[in-house]
This record gives C-alpha cells, structure tokens and sequence, in this order.
C-alpha cells in the first residue's frame, strides 16, 4: 500500500483574514465635525435675530409705557381729586353738629403737602 503524503494544493492556500472585515458605518468624523459646525453657526444666527427681535420688542415696550405715565398720572390724579371731595363731604356730614369745625382743613400744621392716603375698608356691618 502506497501512502501519499497530505499536501497543499497547488497554487497554495488562501491568505489567512486576520483583520477585522467591518463594514464602514457613516461618514468620516471630519464631516460629522463640518456638520454639526454649520448646524451650530445656523443656530447662533438664529439665535442672534431672535436676540435682537426681543430686544427691539423690550424697546418698543418700555417706549409705549413711558408715553402712557402721563395719561396714567392724570386717571391718577382725577381719582384722587374726587376721593378728595367726596373725603370732605363726608367729613361735612360727620361733623354737622359742630359749628367751629372748618371742613378740608389740613391735619398737620408743617406747611407741607401731604398725599392723600386713602384705605378702603369693607363695611363691617353687612359682613356680620
């Protein structure tokens, strides 16, 4: 019996894989870097006309409160003038038996003028 030795074939074998045989997954890190760079700069862009929208609006706002003082200050002031009068004639009502009170008369004797403070109360009467 003839023996026959185990050879390789004839060309030789394949070339052993040894690296790793991934598929290449996305794009190169410097155009993910671009990316996310362009999308950055078009969010300060945005950013940066949304800033100054607001601003503009802020300015817009604080120019129509300042235009508004005076028309406010005079409802304030008309409102005081009548709860000035509508003070005195209560006082009138109040102190009609007594013939040497003079109504309006200033309180305080400094020369100063005071602001009227007024508090409204709730009528204790009909809250019982």
């Amino acid at each position: 019996m003839s023996t026959s030795q185990d050879l390789p074939p004839k060309g030789g074998y394949d070339a052993i894989q040894w690296r790793r045989n991934l598929p290449s997954r996305g794009f190169r890190p410097s155009i993910y870097l671009g990316i996310m760079g362009a999308v950055s700069l078009f969010g300060f862009w945005r950013l940066s006309i949304a800033m100054r929208v607001a601003r503009e609006e802020k300015r817009e706002k604080t120019w129509a409160r300042i235009h508004l003082v005076p028309l406010l200050q005079a409802e304030a002031d008309r409102d005081t003038v009548r709860r000035h009068y509508a003070t005195i004639e209560r006082e009138k009502a109040i102190m009609k038996d007594h013939p040497d009170w003079a109504d309006g008369k200033p309180v305080y004797h400094d020369g100063r003028l005071h602001a009227p403070t007024f508090v409204i109360l709730e009528d204790t009467k009909s809250a019982r």
